[in-house]
């Protein structure tokens, strides 16, 4: 798949998706933390199905040289 998530949108998916793991597996809030594995697979593949979906890309342009 082609990469759609890019540089402070993949820091953040990263970030976001450690918290809420964190969080749920310290049992701060309930289960639905787990979902942090969300963002964070997205962040960390730089992919994300629902980008694709949308048409949406935050990549920077490739420059042709």
């Amino acid at each position: 798949m082609k990469s759609n998530v890019g540089g402070i949108d993949r820091v953040l998916r990263i970030l976001v998706g450690v918290v809420l793991i964190a969080l749920a597996a310290t049992g701060t809030i309930g289960w639905w933390g787990w979902l942090g594995l969300v963002p964070l697979l997205t962040g960390l593949f730089s992919v994300c199905p629902m980008y694709s979906l949308l048409g949406m890309n935050s990549c920077p342009l490739k420059k042709n040289s």
